[in-house]
């Protein structure tokens, strides 16, 4: 193959539409913009927010500044149930981010767990979080099991 036998493929170059260019091209006369009026002229339109007068619907709508409030201090912790825990955990076993990871609870190891009390945990586990609820803490202390807090920092805000 050399360079003067290559072509793109078939249908996938389209020549652009030239309008106003006689009766017999098909886009003759006023080349498809109607009869006189705004839009018939040359630099002719209405900007976007124009509405011929009336009062436009972003005048209607309430204010609203900016896409939304951004706290910069907002920590979003991911949630983890004692019921989760009896299913993956063997008795004795650590329960760390990394492990939660590991069996599919959480999606990154770096995430910030919450330990909640829904469900029930029946065998002696560690459980490493960066948070606990008070019912959580009280079941697995209840099965046999020890509870520690990860340390973690407010402020600024994670990017993945």
């Amino acid at each position: 193959m050399k360079a003067h036998e290559l072509y793109p493929a078939q249908g996938s170059k389209k020549n652009k539409k030239r309008v106003g260019r006689g009766i017999s091209a098909g886009q003759g006369k006023t080349a498809g913009r109607g009869t006189k009026g705004q839009n018939a002229r040359s630099g002719g339109g209405v900007r976007p927010y124009f509405e011929g007068g009336q009062l436009p619907l972003v005048r209607k709508l309430p204010f609203v500044r900016g896409y939304k409030f951004f706290n910069p201090y907002h920590v979003e912790f991911t949630p983890v149930n004692l019921g989760q825990l009896g299913v993956f955990f063997e008795a004795g076993s650590e329960v760390s981010p990394e492990a939660l990871s590991k069996v599919g609870l959480i999606k990154h190891a770096d995430d910030l767990i919450v330990v909640l009390g829904e469900g029930e945990i029946d065998r002696p586990l560690v459980v490493y979080a960066h948070r606990i609820s008070k019912a959580a803490r009280t079941k697995v202390e209840a099965a046999g099991g020890t509870v520690e807090l990860l340390p973690w920092q407010r402020g600024g805000f994670r990017t993945r």
